[in-house]
């Protein structure tokens, strides 16, 4: 199976990538923007056309598209989000190579939704930020392109490679440098925020079964669980064997920043703000994650504990 990667280079595309190669059935091209891909092709600038010969050329069977940025203001989101998708999917139209489209979308096109409840595919999306709009109507786009396609939105994903501006990744940092500084208090805010983590690794894992599936439509890919950060916070410190106190502070009323938290010993951080969650999904998510289960084959292996772990593991070789 000839498998063409978009964004093997990103956070989830670097384990997609590992994931895909060691099948040896499945033969990998990647591309992207940076000189490690083997093609160098830049989807919010380049023109469908251009994508479409190269298509025609190597004739993958799946196209999976890890690409896109989660930071920026709404025009970059737009362009990396929404713009590239359109490009992808304009070029599978035109292509003869009639490849399979597995397209990386996110929890945060969902929107807010009800604590308590688990959120299924049938819902309504209604996201709460420009992210979440781009992602949602990339998604559109590539439900309404009569390709073969799928979707899997990606809840939260963790583990190693984790991004240090991600919450679990500033979690760390915050704690790699209290443990640093010797101080035996931590301070830390939005430590009520509900998430569903999913390590890294088992979105790999239902990536490569959606490449070898016949499934279409909207998939989630979750643990489907909720985990509220304190409890995430509570087992990083047992982890990183930190012996201090975690006090969580209360963000005062004004714009919601993203920070997470700050070493008691930083004098002009006594009071952190932090909504450690930007997405535009309030306090709580948690996957429904039962079509994934029955479409693709596929449960979450890895718990919280060792994603927890293994982004220690990377924060602590900065002590």
């Amino acid at each position: 199976m000839r498998v063409l990667l978009i964004g093997a280079n990103g956070y989830i595309g670097r384990f997609v990538a590992d994931r895909l190669l060691a099948d040896p059935a499945v033969q990998l091209t990647a591309l992207g923007r940076g000189d490690d891909a083997d093609v160098r092709f830049d989807l919010a600038t380049g023109s469908p056309g251009a994508l479409t010969r190269f298509l025609d050329a190597v004739h993958p069977g799946v196209v999976v598209n890890c690409a896109g940025a989660t930071r920026g203001g709404a025009r970059e989101l737009t362009r990396h989000n929404t713009v590239a998708v359109a490009t992808v999917c304009e070029a599978l139209r035109r292509s003869g190579c009639g490849a399979r489209l597995v397209q990386i979308g996110c929890g945060s096109e969902y929107g807010p939704s009800q604590p308590g409840s688990s959120t299924a595919e049938d819902a309504v999306p209604r996201p709460g930020g420009p992210y979440g709009v781009s992602k949602l109507a990339a998604t559109e786009l590539v439900l309404g392109s009569g390709l073969d396609a799928v979707v899997l939105r990606v809840f939260s994903p963790a583990g190693p490679g984790t991004p240090a501006g991600s919450p679990l990744g500033r979690l760390a940092e915050a704690m790699r440098r209290a443990m640093q500084s010797g101080d035996g208090e931590l301070k830390l805010a939005g430590l009520g925020v509900q998430r569903d983590f999913v390590d890294v690794r088992d979105v790999a894992r239902a990536v490569h079964a959606a490449s070898l599936s016949a499934a279409q439509g909207v998939i989630n890919i979750g643990s489907g669980r909720a985990v509220r950060l304190r409890d995430a916070a509570a087992v990083l410190a047992r982890v990183a064997g930190y012996g201090g106190a975690l006090h969580e502070l209360d963000a005062p009323p004004g714009p919601l920043r993203s920070a997470i938290g700050h070493p008691r010993t930083d004098p002009d951080h006594a009071s952190p703000v932090a909504f450690p969650y930007p997405d535009g999904c309030g306090s709580w998510q948690q996957a429904d994650v039962r079509t994934a289960r029955d479409r693709l084959g596929w449960r979450p292996r890895i718990n919280l504990e060792e994603s927890l772990a293994d982004i220690w593991m990377e924060a602590a070789c900065r002590i």
